[in-house]
C-alpha cells in the first residue's frame, strides 16, 4: 500500500465500499460471542478475496468498511460474506438462533446496504475532473462540456435527483 493507495503491477487504486447487513426481522439476534464470530469469518472471507476490512456491530446490524481489490465486484464479496456469515452463524450458535427464527433457516435479510467512500467529496471529485487541461489546452473544451451535459442531463435512465444535478458547464 502507498499512502492511502495500493499498488499492483498495471493499477494504483482505493476502492473503499461502506456495506450494512441487517438480520432478518431486524431481530436483535446477534450476542456478543456472535459478534466476534460475524468478526472473524467477515475477516478471513475478507482475506480470500484480497480485500481490508474495518468491521463493527449491534444486535440486529453489522457495519462493514472494505477496501475492494478492483477485480472483485462488490455485488459477489456482499453475496460471499452473507452465505458464509449465515451458514455458519447457524451452525454454531442453533439453540440461541432458534429464540429468534424458530427452525427457519435464516439469519439477514434478503437486503443490504453499499456506499462508496473515499477521502474526497462528490464536490471536490467534482471541481478537480472539471479543472482539468484538454488536450487543446482550455480548462473546460467544448467537447468536454458536451460530453458532461450529455452524462448528467436528466432522461428517464438517469433521474433528476438520482445521479445528482448536472455539473455546471
Amino acid at each position: 500500500m502507498i499512502g492511502n493507495y495500493t499498488k499492483q503491477n498495471r493499477s494504483v487504486y482505493r476502492l473503499t465500499v461502506h456495506v450494512v447487513l441487517v438480520t432478518k426481522y431486524r431481530r436483535k439476534a446477534i450476542s456478543h460471542q456472535i459478534l466476534i464470530r460475524l468478526r472473524q469469518i467477515c475477516s478471513d472471507t475478507c482475506v480470500k478475496w484480497e480485500c481490508n476490512l474495518v468491521f463493527n456491530g449491534e444486535s440486529d446490524h453489522i457495519h462493514l468498511i472494505i477496501d475492494l481489490n478492483p477485480r472483485i465486484a462488490p455485488v459477489k464479496l456482499i453475496a460471499n460474506i452473507k452465505t458464509v456469515t449465515s451458514r455458519l452463524i447457524r451452525q454454531e450458535f442453533p439453540e440461541h438462533l432458534k429464540r429468534f427464527y424458530g427452525d427457519k433457516k435464516v439469519f439477514w435479510t434478503g437486503s443490504y446496504f453499499v456506499a462508496s467512500c473515499g477521502g474526497v467529496t462528490i464536490e471536490q471529485l467534482k471541481s478537480y475532473v472539471q479543472n482539468q487541461d484538454t488536450p487543446s489546452g482550455n480548462s473546460q473544451g467544448a467537447v468536454c462540456g458536451t460530453c458532461v451535459r450529455t452524462l448528467y442531463a436528466p432522461s428517464p435512465a438517469n433521474p433528476p435527483g438520482i445521479t445528482g444535478d448536472p455539473l455546471p458547464v
